[in-house]
């Protein structure tokens, strides 16, 4: 899994080697959901992540990503909850729990860990400290409460607009078989995002680039460069430009 990430840093219970963990493994596996298209099935024991991800050098979508690097977190010492989350888009209207995220406490601080978001997800650990802002690279991110949704994860979108990402209740710990439901439906539902949208995406320190089979988007210090997907040719093409691990 090191060598998968390219780490080379401290394995200690510490905040530097959970931060410098979590970088590394978005930096450097994608966010991508092939495999739905392909009509393989997603499965999330660990001896199946290890040889996609690890030995075959692919990504994942959240279940695979974060069971992944929440395996990890626990092997090395880490006090991790694993969630599930809800998507919205317009911070009114929250979806069902498809998302999975973790939680780790450490040093009594609780820190969102997400290696598996794909639309402006975190790149870092994020501090469960309401209202304070928070830089990671080119995105800024806070945490916001909600009456009824409990903590809010938010990215910056202008000089004083926040976008919510998806809502969380930190202390309502799920289980295997939740992650299990959540993954069948979302890679197997036909009206789900990720059966009808293919969608390869990765984070830089620069900003992020996403390929779908509709456009090209690449973020590069606040410069936003789109370009439309005609056809699958051009998609395959993209491919293995920009994800050539995926493209093999």
């Amino acid at each position: 899994y090191f060598n998968r990430i390219s780490y080379t840093g401290r394995t200690d219970v510490s905040y530097e080697t959970l931060y410098e963990l979590h970088l590394a493994h978005a930096l450097n596996v994608p966010f991508e959901n092939l495999d739905i298209h392909n009509n393989k099935p997603i499965t999330l024991d660990i001896e199946s992540l290890f040889e996609k991800i690890i030995e075959n050098k692919r990504g994942g979508y959240c279940y695979e990503m974060n069971s992944l690097f929440s395996f990890v977190l626990k092997k090395l010492g880490f006090q991790v909850t694993d969630l599930l989350a809800r998507m919205t888009k317009d911070g009114v209207n929250y979806g069902g729990k498809s998302h999975q995220i973790i939680i780790v406490e450490l040093d009594g601080r609780k820190y969102l860990a997400d290696v598996g978001c794909g639309v402006n997800g975190i790149v870092a650990p994020l501090l469960l400290e309401e209202g304070t802002e928070q830089q990671q690279f080119s995105y800024k991110y806070r945490i916001k409460t909600d009456e009824e949704y409990g903590y809010v994860l938010q990215f910056k979108i202008g000089n004083d607009e926040y976008k919510s990402l998806y809502s969380f209740i930190p202390d309502q710990r799920c289980y295997p078989m939740d992650f299990i439901m959540a993954n069948h439906f979302s890679s197997t539902y036909p009206s789900s995002l990720y059966a009808t949208k293919k969608f390869c995406t990765i984070p830089t320190k620069e900003g992020r680039i996403t390929l779908t089979d509709e456009h090209l988007k690449i973020l590069n210090n606040g410069k936003l460069t789109e370009t439309k997907v005609e056809s699958d040719e051009e998609f395959n093409k993209l491919l293995k430009k920009y994800f050539p691990m995926l493209a093999q």
